[in-house]
């Protein structure tokens, strides 16, 4: 049995010396942006005493990604991996260390974060996007399911060491602790990373001849034109790549505005493309649409239900991404998706702190396995010229989908009532999947 019909392991994911320096670096990116935001909070409320501006500015950090990913994802498949990954952390240096010492008003350190956070979506689609070079076939989805419960733990981490230091040293410590962070990040990626070409250099204004091969000086090495481990095919002479039926042209020394437009233009319009990314992004948004009215409905006990939820979390990228092969997984996907839904349709019967507990846990157990069931198709659909900036539409997709579930539910909360809110949140995931059936099921061999 090969690799690809038996699934990968820990150890063979764990073996790639890269990954082992792209999960140490994410780790350390979770954890210290949770600090930041944690720091950040308790400052803006330091000086001003506002509670809504305080719980404004922990939030601040994830207004700005869909306006990045909307605009600046090209520069995911333009620049060095390496060198981008590094920026990210650098920036992140600098931000924090001029909130915490260079005295600027509580609305200059708004206004920073949010025009920093432009970029989070390019930094991590890089990240996300080196991957399938990493760990090729079925170990790129179970380093997937590695890194989603990484960034769960390394949250709840990172907010109890962020409460523990930002105790010790204050606001300004705290954010100098994610400086400190953030530099070893930046070391560990320079010295343990090898510096892989750009995707897509072409784009970014190369005074090439549109048939210079593929293996020209700071391109790809040559031979990566042909079909590998789910690879994109080279690009043809008239500068144009195709994979799956996408048609992507390269456009040359074109602005990166420019760039991430028409490139999202183009993912989007291509069916197959376009239903894999609302498969990931409208059934998970409303299960996490649910999660978001458990404080009103718990009241007090709702932390323990929402530590449930992280739990599934971590259950669900446990046992299908190691026990379930890769071809189950995806025929999983589909009655997953519908799955997810299910148990928060039981809180018509209101049940009580055990049950919604052991509901939401269900949930996200289904909802991670589903979502597992679409990453190796989802690589296998885009060309490798724009895989960083689909993985970043994708990820942005699916925390601003998680955002407008959370509110849509919360208005349906106060329309009727907190558990009514939740079963209908149940409702609108199965409808969603059973709409979206045909991209939740994989493709007739």
């Amino acid at each position: 049995m090969t690799t690809e019909e038996r699934g990968a392991t820990y150890t063979e994911v764990f073996a790639s010396g890269e990954f082992r320096v792209l999960f140490g670096s994410f780790t350390l990116l979770v954890a210290g942006d949770q600090v930041k935001m944690l720091a950040l909070s308790a400052l803006v409320y330091a000086r001003t005493g506002s509670p809504g501006l305080s719980a404004a500015a922990y939030m601040l950090g994830f207004l700005p990604y869909a306006v990045g990913a909307t605009f600046l994802l090209s520069l995911a498949d333009r620049i060095r991996p390496r060198a981008l990954m590094i920026m990210g952390e650098l920036l992140r240096v600098v931000t924090c260390l001029l909130i915490a010492f260079a005295g600027l008003s509580v609305w200059a350190m708004l206004a920073l974060v949010l025009v920093t956070g432009l970029f989070s979506p390019v930094f991590g689609a890089a990240r996300i996007a080196l991957l399938p070079d990493l760990l090729p076939g079925d170990a790129f989805v179970l380093g997937r399911s590695v890194l989603t419960v990484t960034s769960a733990g390394a949250q709840i981490g990172g907010l109890a060491v962020g409460g523990g230091i930002l105790a010790a040293t204050g606001p300004s410590g705290a954010l100098a602790a994610t400086a400190a962070l953030s530099v070893l990040a930046a070391v560990v990626l320079r010295f343990g990373l090898p510096d892989f070409p750009a995707r897509n250099a072409e784009a970014g204004g190369r005074a090439e001849d549109d048939d210079a091969p593929t293996g020209a000086e700071g391109g790809r090495p040559a031979g990566d034109g042909a079909v590998r481990d789910g690879g994109s095919p080279a690009s043809s002479p008239t500068g144009e790549a195709e994979r799956g039926g996408v048609r992507t042209k390269q456009a040359r020394g074109r602005g990166a505005v420019w760039e991430t437009l028409r490139v999202n233009r183009v993912l989007l319009a291509d069916t197959r493309i376009r239903g894999l990314l609302l498969a990931q992004w409208l059934p998970v948004a409303f299960v996490t649409g649910g999660e978001a009215v458990l404080v009103p409905y718990l009241g007090s006990t709702a932390g323990y239900a929402l530590a449930a939820a992280s739990a599934g979390l971590a259950v669900g990228s446990f046992v299908v991404g190691r026990l379930v092969s890769p071809s189950g997984r995806e025929r999983l996907a589909f009655p997953m998706a519908v799955a997810s839904g299910l148990p928060l349709l039981v809180f018509a019967l209101q049940p009580g702190l055990g049950g919604a507990a052991l509901l939401v846990l269900l949930a996200t157990v289904a909802s991670t396995a589903y979502e597992l069931g679409l990453q190796r198709r989802f690589v296998e659909a885009v060309p490798e010229s724009i895989r960083g900036q689909a993985f970043g539409l994708a990820s942005a997709g699916m925390m601003s989908g998680q955002a407008l579930g959370a509110a849509l539910v919360g208005v349906a909360a106060e329309l009727t009532s907190p558990h009514m809110a939740i079963v209908l949140a149940g409702a609108t995931v199965v409808c969603c999947s059973l709409a979206l059936h045909r991209s939740l099921r994989p493709e007739p061999s």
